[in-house]
């Protein structure tokens, strides 16, 4: 995917978490950031190692858009395992 290789390169070049959060809030609305907010939060809360139903109650989100996450969580080839649960 060529839009998504060019996107990572941009995101890559950020030097720090100032510029990061600044190019985050520039490209996302605030409802897009919510959005991606809430998916950490659900990614965390599955790599800690809470129910998918007790995430489903604390965050207000469907069972589906968990199984998404737990999916990345237990794939330890994911980006996501390596930076959450790499620790484990």
């Amino acid at each position: 995917m060529p839009d998504i290789d060019e996107i990572s390169s941009v995101l890559a070049r950020c030097n720090n978490r100032d510029e990061m959060k600044q190019l985050l809030e520039e490209l996302f609305t605030p409802s897009e950031l919510s959005n991606l907010e809430l998916r950490w939060k659900l990614l965390q809360k599955l790599a800690r190692g809470d129910s998918q139903r007790t995430i489903s109650a604390d965050l207000g989100i469907s069972l589906c858009k968990i199984t998404r996450g737990s999916k990345l969580i237990q794939d330890a080839s994911s980006q996501v395992y390596k930076i959450l649960c790499s620790e484990r």
